[in-house]
């Protein structure tokens, strides 16, 4: 069994580990084995989690398992993710956020947060609420007081994370990265390939770190029937990508117990041959015929939608991630406000059928 490797944070110099562990699905199979998971990862060498989970459940789970190793595990928290009953939900209020910070501090036994992150941040309208509505200086404060030690972000937008960059008050930042997000030739994710390579290398130059969410596309890269490919890479694949990326530190699978954390952490045993990703070269645009790829060649809308992001939010939520539902619902504008104009499906170079496509997604999410 290989030993796990580790990256340093540039501001600060913790040691992380490559492989840490997203918490979106861990409380599906009940707490005992949420608990069990979570040591099995400490024991073998991650500790890095991240705390956004899918249900407040999660936090009693990881709070027994770090129970003695507090000072061992770098932890990421989330202003804006709320727990009121148990289900995620998501806000902007900072009230609410205050609250809720407290109390997840509370469940965990602990007096501080590794990384303060703003909670998917994906609109310019949410960067000006967060530094006019008091948030960002809460924050500041915080880690003025030791309560965070580094602030950072969650976006899958580059423009977002940029404009926190330009701050330079962030440390970290958690991003979005996988092969079809990326592909350099065609404009994957949100962003243009070329502008999210640029912004890789300015986060490394300014030493703020990378923790990757999404690194299988919600699993749709791991399946030729969901893969804007139509051909599956594998989860090693999708690892060794995202840890190639410039400024990356951490990849954050998401896990439901140890079975899925052992197919994870076969990373660490794996050759170079079974991380060799340059499958991708044979790859194609004409790939991807008739998929969203989410690369906004659409854009702009006439009437305001991030269809990008409407059709990943939708492919996230049918592909099973429980947050895509709260990060849909907080979008200014909803597939319901689209009026059937054929603007981007003319410039749709996939020649997706948009308009038919946000008839669904609306149906789907009920707005």
């Amino acid at each position: 069994m290989s030993e796990m490797i580790y990256r340093t944070l540039p501001h600060g110099g913790e040691q992380i580990s490559v492989i840490g562990l997203g918490m979106g699905y861990i409380h599906e199979n009940g707490q005992a084995e949420a608990e069990a998971t979570v040591r099995m990862a400490l024991d073998r060498g991650v500790n890095y989690l991240d705390l956004a989970a899918g249900d407040g459940s999660a936090y009693p789970a990881v709070a027994r398992a770090i129970d003695g190793r507090r000072e061992q595990v770098c932890v990421q928290m989330h202003f804006g993710a709320v727990y009121d009953g148990g289900a995620y939900g998501w806000t902007r209020d900072l009230r609410r956020m205050k609250n809720s910070f407290a109390s997840q501090l509370r469940q965990l036994g602990t007096d501080y947060t590794d990384m303060g992150f703003v909670h998917c941040i994906d609109e310019d309208g949410d960067f000006d609420g967060v530094m006019r509505g008091g948030l960002w200086d809460y924050m500041k404060g915080l880690k003025a007081d030791g309560v965070i030690r580094h602030l950072g972000l969650s976006t899958h937008d580059p423009s977002i994370l940029r404009r926190f960059l330009e701050t330079g008050l962030i440390d970290m930042a958690m991003f979005s990265i996988n092969p079809a997000y990326d592909y350099s030739t065609g404009d994957y994710g949100i962003g243009a390939a070329t502008e999210r390579a640029q912004l890789y290398r300015d986060c490394e130059a300014a030493g703020v770190g990378i923790s990757v969410m999404k690194p299988f596309g919600g699993g749709q890269l791991l399946d030729a029937r969901t893969s804007p490919f139509h051909r599956a890479l594998t989860r090693t694949q999708c690892i060794q990508y995202a840890l190639d990326r410039p400024a990356v530190l951490t990849v954050l699978p998401g896990v439901r117990s140890r079975a899925d954390l052992e197919q994870v952490l076969s990373y660490l045993d794996s050759g170079d041959g079974e991380r060799d990703y340059s499958v991708i070269g044979e790859f194609t645009p004409q790939n991807a015929e008739g998929i969203c790829v989410y690369c906004n060649h659409c854009q702009p809308c006439p009437a305001g939608l991030n269809i990008g992001l409407i059709n990943k939010y939708y492919d996230l939520a049918v592909a099973g991630d429980d947050m895509a539902r709260g990060h849909y619902e907080k979008l200014s504008k909803h597939a319901s406000d689209c009026i059937k104009c054929s603007h981007c499906e003319s410039r749709c170079p996939f020649h997706v059928a948009q308009e038919p496509r946000m008839d669904t997604i609306a149906a789907y999410f009920g707005k």
